[in-house]
């Protein structure tokens, strides 16, 4: 099994944002962030270290109007590095879950690298903001990786009370299902993980 390491560099170019992505599938969960959006730093650390991905993330957007377009597109490159790094997908568990709680929230992410790009997103806010952060950017940020990583991703909020730990338990539940879906399977060395024959 070629096991040599998985990397990608994703840069894209829009009116509205800039933005490069540097991943490394199989690092340490290391991350340089910038990105002028505090709290989308925050969780994608949180990515980085529980997926024990290396993710470098620069960004530059029209934050002068919101974050909107920031967050999204961030979103898409990063789903974008992710699929130009797995390659082929030979080899890897393809399915990843992964339950996290922080104090009294819980939420559940469910990941498969089907090549079909499908989101189920379930959480309710007990507020529309955290600090300057718009809680709607999360289910963009999410859909934009969806749609260029090409997974299909389930992301349930069992439970919470305060929005900052609900968010959290998410993106700390998205990390530790990619790392599991992304892991080689030794039983499965060159084989495609599909009936199908590709992915």
């Amino acid at each position: 099994m070629n096991e040599a390491h998985r990397r990608a560099t994703v840069n894209r170019d829009t009116l509205e944002t800039r933005i490069e992505v540097n991943l490394d599938l199989d690092g340490s969960g290391v991350s340089r962030l910038e990105t002028g959006v505090p709290f989308l730093e925050h969780m994608l650390e949180q990515v980085a270290r529980h997926g024990l991905v290396d993710l470098e993330v620069v960004a530059e957007g029209d934050l002068h109007i919101d974050a909107h377009h920031t967050v999204e597109d961030v979103g898409i490159t990063l789903g974008q590095a992710f699929s130009k790094a797995l390659r082929e997908k030979k080899g890897i568990r393809r399915y990843g879950h992964a339950y996290v709680p922080l104090d009294e929230a819980l939420s559940r992410v469910v990941i498969d690298f089907s090549g079909r790009p499908g989101l189920e997103y379930h959480a309710q806010y007990p507020r529309a903001r955290i600090g300057d952060f718009d809680v709607d950017l999360i289910h963009e940020f999410f859909q934009g990786f969806v749609n260029h990583a090409c997974v299909t991703l389930h992301i349930d909020c069992l439970r919470g009370e305060n929005a900052h730990h609900i968010a959290e338990t998410m993106f700390k539940a998205f990390g530790r299902a990619l790392r599991m879906a992304v892991e080689y399977d030794r039983r499965m060395e060159n084989i495609l993980p599909s009936t199908k024959g590709r992915l």
